[in-house]
Formats: C-alpha cells, structure tokens, sequence
C-alpha cells in the first residue's frame, strides 16, 4: 500500500492533482480545500499522505485503483473518520470536505449544525447524522486555528461558544469572530460569562486593548 507520495506538482484540477516522478504522473485525488492550498505549489515538489481505493461496481470484474492525497498526516487520519458516517462514500467526502479538516472537525465538535449543512452535498440532515455518529470522537482534531491553518489555543469553553454562536449570528464571519475571541482571551483569560466575552471580542474587533 502506498502510504506516502512525494512528486513534481504538474497539474491541478477540480478534485486532483497529477504528481510525476522518474518520469510517471499520477493522478492522486484531493479534498477540495487541498487544491488552494497546493495551487502554489504548481512545479515543486510535494509529499501527499496517501490512501489507495478501488472504485468500480461491486458486479464488475475490473476495479480501478484510485490514490487519494492529504497534506498531513492529520487530514488523512481525519478523513478516515469522516467515510465512517453513513452515507458518505469516499467522492461524496472529498467533495464535502471545501473546509480544512481542523475546522470541520471543530463543527461536528461543537455541535455546529447550521455550519456543516453548507458544506457540498451534504445538507441539514447529512449535518445531523454526521454529529450524531462523529461528536466526542475528535477532540484531537477539533483545536481553533487561523485562516492559515494555525492552532489558536487548546479548546472553546462553553461561555466562549455561547459568545462565539452570539457574534456569528450578528454577521460576524466565523474566522474573524474566532480570532477576536482568541485575542480576548490572551488578554483576559479570566473571563467566564458569554456576554463579556461578547464585548471583549467586538472591543478587539474595533482595535481596542485590554479593559473594557
């Protein structure tokens, strides 16, 4: 089993990527976030973490054996997971996964319904059956991070979801409201009650500092 592919990036398209090495390309499936992330990469060596698959009807006597990438080791293990939900075949998944993996594990997490439903194909009853069977078991995945994919701090408290539900509902995009949030609490950690975390986080929004 081929578990790890290092290889020229050469080509991308809507749901692959063609790696060559010593003069053979191979298409190696991605998750759609992938694809923005690897973009720049175009002529460079990358290293995927892959799976191998075979797609074909059950019927058929000939399987097409299939990679599929991930660029950690982490987005791979996440993605296993993810295919254990009922209903989500391997391409429904990669097209479902749009979102880091790191943050769509913190929406199951958290419970996050309205969130999951945007994600392709996967809608508010998809939402529910994948909390439902996945919530709890991913605590290791689930930790807040920047639009660039870096770990904020250690866990959300349930005053901060209570602000975090609070500053989404009032248009705030998730991203930013996570990272006013984070900023609040590097500089008052010892807030506990959703409100307070409210103000302190459209304090720092508004480019104020520590004291309300």
């Amino acid at each position: 089993m081929i578990v790890r592919f290092t290889g020229i990036l050469c080509e991308l398209t809507e749901e692959a990527v063609i790696l060559e090495r010593d003069g053979v390309a191979r298409e190696v499936l991605v998750p759609r976030a992938a694809i923005a992330q690897l973009a720049p990469e175009r002529g460079r060596s990358v290293t995927l973490h892959t799976l191998e698959i075979f797609e074909g009807a059950q019927t058929s006597s000939y399987l097409t054996p299939r990679l599929i990438g991930f660029t950690s080791a982490e987005e791979k293990a996440f993605f296993q997971r993810f295919i254990s939900v009922k209903g989500m075949g391997v391409r429904k998944a990669l097209k479902a996964l749009s979102e880091p993996a790191r943050r769509v594990a913190r929406w199951i997490q958290d419970g996050d319904v309205k969130a999951l439903a945007r994600l392709t194909g996967i809608g508010p009853r998809g939402a529910q059956v994948m909390v439902a069977e996945l919530k709890g078991k991913l605590n290791d995945m689930a930790l807040p991070e920047t639009a660039a994919g870096e770990v904020l701090h250690t866990a959300w408290t349930d005053a901060q979801r209570d602000a975090l539900t609070v500053l989404t509902g009032w248009g705030d995009n998730r991203a930013d409201a996570e990272r006013f949030l984070t900023e609040a609490a590097r500089l008052q950690p010892d807030l506990t009650r959703a409100d307070d975390w409210v103000r302190a986080a459209y304090k720092i929004k508004s480019g104020g500092g520590r004291g309300a």
